[in-house]
């Protein structure tokens, strides 16, 4: 599994001292260092069953700056891919990876159902 992540933020060191303390293995990424591109949003999108406006950080200051609670609903799936491709910052984290699924943000009772934790 990919565990896809910005390590400052608060949420994702939650969901990262959730993994070790049940001895889930990772391979971590860094996602202002290795920021997804449109082909692997795409896939993970498809694979979360989540709408695509749940993988915008929409909390996130990129988010806000670039007024993206106006744009997006005229924007098409094709344009918020490549918006998303283009800052790691604007991805929502973390995102848990798996062969047959994509677990998006930490809710830890999703992770468990999910993980069977």
């Amino acid at each position: 599994m990919i565990f896809l992540c910005y390590p400052k933020c608060s949420t994702c060191q939650k969901a990262r001292k959730w993994l070790d303390a049940k001895g889930i293995p990772y391979d971590l990424r860094d996602i202002k260092e290795q920021n997804p591109n449109e082909e692997e949003l795409r896939a993970w999108h498809e694979k979360s069953g989540l709408e695509l406006k749940k993988l915008f950080n929409t909390s996130g200051l990129q988010y806000k700056s670039l007024d993206l609670k106006n744009k997006l609903p005229a924007m098409s799936a094709d344009e918020q891919y490549a918006l998303l491709a283009s800052d790691g910052m604007l991805v929502k984290r973390p995102m848990l990876i798996a062969e047959d699924f994509v677990l998006v943000g930490f809710k830890e009772a999703q992770w468990v159902e999910r993980l069977g934790e």
